[in-house]
């Protein structure tokens, strides 16, 4: 398998709304087209790991979410299907009519709300470190009471502690502190607002309209994530597929990027065979 050898180059598209993303591309043009999508304060380093393990037949793109990286950081607009009308947004501005969207944790529920809005534009939908719903989850109540009287500056303690708390096994520490340093980027009023936004989205009733071939990869050591979850998610998407990884954590494309780039390449080739 030839894995794609050009380093990432960071670029910045203004979509019909006005909004400028931020993402980087590689891969063959002609390639299956794929969207990755990080997770909450994260930006396109959250793949950066992972893009230099990808066959260059995938032509992948990962971008930083509104709010997110060096992004465009709008008022407003940061409820699941705001996200996912950027996501329709960005493949309009490429010209692709369906894609693989792939996302973490955040960028999960985000991938799932485009394949329930945009199902003819979904070629396949992987998600990771996927929650069931974040109602309810007592992780999710405590991350909501820490950050609703966060102001500007975050503070760096909080944004370390919050990466840290992601892993399950220590990652090289350069890499820990750019996701850090990510995180910092994000405004109080947008680590706020993008959660407001998932806790209003429950999707539980409309996942089984997922129409998309759906794979689901898991740590288990995931702090956020239980395995109840999973396999929630796994009944409930007809045809879904469930991977493990064990003693990994919620960021698992982090501590097991070689693997994962292995597992979402072999999900993605067959969606064209």
């Amino acid at each position: 398998m030839k894995t794609a050898k050009t380093i990432p180059v960071e670029n910045t598209i203004e979509l019909a709304s006005g909004v400028k993303l931020q993402y980087v591309e590689q891969g063959d043009a002609t390639g299956t087209p794929v969207v990755f999508l990080h997770g909450i304060t994260d930006s396109w380093r959250s793949f950066e790991p992972v893009l230099p393990h990808l066959p260059a037949s995938i032509h992948a793109f990962a971008i930083s979410q509104r709010g997110h990286g060096d992004s465009d950081r709008p008022a407003a607009g940061y409820r699941t299907r705001d996200f996912a009308a950027d996501i329709a947004a960005f493949l309009d501005a490429f010209n692709i009519e369906r894609a693989v969207i792939a996302g973490h944790s955040m960028g999960s529920i985000h991938a799932r709300r485009f394949a329930l809005d945009y199902p003819e534009r979904t070629l396949g939908l992987v998600i990771m470190g996927s929650f069931l719903a974040f109602q309810g989850n007592p992780e999710v109540a405590s991350f909501r009471d820490d950050v609703s009287n966060m102001t500007d500056p975050v503070a760096y303690d909080f944004a370390l502690d919050f990466q840290l708390s992601t892993l399950a096994s220590p990652i090289a520490q350069s890499y820990l502190e750019t996701v850090v340093q990510e995180s910092l980027k994000v405004p109080a009023r947008v680590w706020r607002d993008a959660l407001e936004g998932l806790l209003e989205d429950d999707q539980t009733a409309e996942l089984e309209r997922i129409a998309s071939p759906t794979l689901i990869v898991w740590g288990d050591k995931d702090a956020f994530c239980p395995a109840s979850d999973q396999q929630a998610l796994l009944a409930a998407i007809a045809g879904s597929r469930l991977v493990t990884y064990p003693d990994v954590g919620h960021a698992l494309h982090w501590e097991e990027p070689e693997r994962f780039a292995a597992d979402f390449a072999a999900f993605a080739e067959k969606l064209v065979e």
